[in-house]
């Protein structure tokens, strides 16, 4: 999950993204930055923490970090917020980059229209919430094609 200072949106969704893995009892990791280097080490806005903390969702041991080259290789999937985070991103990553990793979060909901999940930071407490909403939404339907994705690959195991 990237967001622009890993501190608003991309930690809120990558809490409540692990938190509904867990749920549905899937072994994925999850992890978020930011694509500009302003709150590195730092712990996620008030706000991100207090809403997610509403529902049930502890963001707070959290740190602010940034989004590197190596994270293009590491992760399988990469969700952005928005479209100038997802041109960071592809100038970051330099030769890593791999367009077919890298999504708008709201394409899950919305496909091909590029919605962005809008920045809380210069709003009110609201502002927030409605920002939770949509990532609760996104992340729900993420959790849905990752589950049916697991259901429909064969297994590696033997008998």
């Amino acid at each position: 999950m990237v967001c622009l200072g890993n501190i608003c949106r991309s930690p809120l969704a990558e809490g409540i993204l692990q938190h509904q893995a867990s749920v549905a009892g899937l072994g994925i990791q999850v992890d978020s930055a930011g694509t500009a280097g302003y709150h590195i080490g730092e712990p996620p806005h008030p706000l991100s923490r207090k809403v997610a903390r509403m529902n049930g969702i502890d963001i707070s041991a959290h740190k602010g970090r940034q989004f590197r080259k190596e994270d293009m290789d590491h992760y399988d999937r990469i969700y952005v917020m928005d479209s100038e985070n997802y041109n960071d991103v592809r100038r970051a990553s330099g030769n890593s980059w791999d367009p077919s990793k890298v999504e708008l979060l709201l394409n899950e909901l919305y496909p091909g229209q590029n919605r962005s999940v809008p920045d809380p930071w210069y709003g009110e407490e609201d502002g927030y919430h409605a920002v939770y909403d949509m990532l609760d939404q996104a992340s729900r339907k993420v959790i849905e094609k990752y589950a049916n994705y697991v259901q429909t690959v064969p297994s590696k195991r033997h008998p």
